[in-house]
């Protein structure tokens, strides 16, 4: 508890009032007078107002929320003194925290209690704090205050919005197509047989049951369905260049948007989910688990994810897939497509993934560089257009590399990448990749 002594904004008001009788009378003894009058008392508001020694306070939290939702913190004001306690308190919440009413007047009487609600809509992923409570507490003329600090932490999770929810029924919809609604007519090792039916018009003549065929007297075909029960990895960068911003949000909450939708439709299909937020060291991990919380489990270890300003140990992450992935696995990193030029220990190491396991890279594309692209009237922009090319062709280079290795590439605007990841997983099952 810190204490302080404030002034309320009549004190001005006083003293001005104060000095009119000037205007009649130009002698300084009365203004002498009056700011001694002034003094004393505001020293007797500061004397009787309430003591603080007499409050408490009891928070009430929500566990957690989803980034743009609002909920109500509660704060419970009570008063063990004996004077009653008037003035304004502030719950000093951070500023990303969205408190919209965190300072409030109190009025509460000795021994009573008063419940105060402040609205919380945060603006950030993560954990959103409140580190004390700040109450000033005014005498009977509100002239002087007592203002106090008391340490009153409190926590609020802020689990990621997931905005790209709204693709997941019409995904859902499209593998529950693939799983018995319609027969997938591509074998691959990524199918098993699911059942017999009637040739039609469009059917893989590959996939007549010859003996099925003899019995019914009819040309019947086999139907495959995509292996259940697959590993899928999603590893999410968290370097450096998951910081820039484009289209005004940061590349790591887009790679997180991505990640959940991609969990959450890998779980529908039976799959087993792993994630790993990674830059040089593991910054979180979601070990397969219970399909039904995979995505619970994805957004609240993806809440705290923040940018790291170092570049990512490619070498050490894909040391480390290695000892773990004992089975074949789809593999799907969230990561900038544009690497360093002339850096082929990343491109090398990526790709050595292919041997054992499907890879996928996904990648934001920024609509700025194309843009700048095009605009070579000036000095300036001319200089702008050949970063931007320089840009352009370092990841077409990048993706031509990995391209060759067998790593599947993809790149999409923000909004689009989750959705565009999604349904290339669905088109690897359905071809019998995965």
């Amino acid at each position: 508890m810190f204490l302080n002594i404030a002034l309320s904004r009549r004190l001005p008001l006083a003293v001005l009032l104060g000095l009119i009788p000037l205007a009649f009378v130009r002698e300084w003894v009365v203004v002498v007078v009056w700011l001694v009058l002034i003094a004393l008392l505001v020293s007797a508001d500061i004397v009787l107002a309430a003591s603080p020694r007499g409050l408490t306070f009891e928070r009430t939290v929500p566990f957690q929320v989803r980034l743009s939702q609002s909920v109500v913190s509660e704060l419970v004001v009570r008063n063990q003194g004996r004077r009653t306690a008037r003035g304004l308190l502030h719950d000093a919440w951070q500023p990303s925290a969205g408190a919209t009413n965190n300072v409030q007047k109190i009025s509460v009487p000795a021994g009573a209690a008063r419940r105060l609600s402040v609205t919380l809509t945060p603006t950030r992923r993560g954990n959103r704090t409140a580190d004390h409570v700040t109450v000033r507490l005014f005498g009977p003329l509100g002239l002087g205050a007592r203002q106090f600090t008391f340490r009153s932490p409190a926590a609020l999770r802020v689990l990621p919005e997931f905005k790209a929810r709204k693709h997941l029924p019409s995904r859902v919809a499209r593998l529950r197509e693939m799983e018995g609604g319609a027969a997938v007519n591509v074998r691959g090792e990524g199918t098993e047989f699911d059942s017999l039916r009637e040739y039609v018009d469009g059917d893989d003549v590959r996939s007549i049951d010859w003996r099925a065929t003899a019995r019914a007297r009819e040309v019947v075909v086999r139907t495959w369905r995509p292996e259940r029960d697959r590993r899928v990895v999603i590893v999410v960068d968290t370097s450096r260049t998951s910081a820039p911003r484009v289209d005004n949000e940061p590349r790591l909450d887009s790679y997180v948007e991505s990640a959940l939708l991609l969990a959450a439709l890998a779980a529908k299909a039976g799959d087993r989910v792993e994630l790993i937020a990674y830059d040089r060291v593991t910054r979180a991990r979601v070990a397969s688990s219970n399909r039904s919380n995979v995505l619970k489990e994805c957004a609240a270890a993806l809440a705290g994810v923040e940018p790291v300003l170092v570049e990512a140990d490619w070498t050490g992450l894909t040391a480390l897939l290695r000892t773990q992935l004992t089975q074949r696995a789809l593999v799907v990193f969230l990561t900038n497509s544009v690497f360093p030029a002339g850096d082929v220990g990343i491109l090398t190491s990526i790709g050595s993934l292919t041997k054992s396991h499907l890879v996928v890279l996904a990648s934001v594309s920024d609509p700025e560089v194309a843009q700048l692209a095009s605009q070579r009237d000036t000095s300036e922009q001319a200089y702008d257009a050949a970063a931007a090319e320089r840009s352009i062709l370092d990841d077409a280079a990048a993706s031509s590399v990995l391209a060759s290795s067998g790593v599947v590439v993809l790149s999409a605007l923000p909004a689009d990448l989750a959705p565009r990841l999604s349904d290339t997983y669905l088109d690897l099952k359905a071809k019998g990749m995965l």
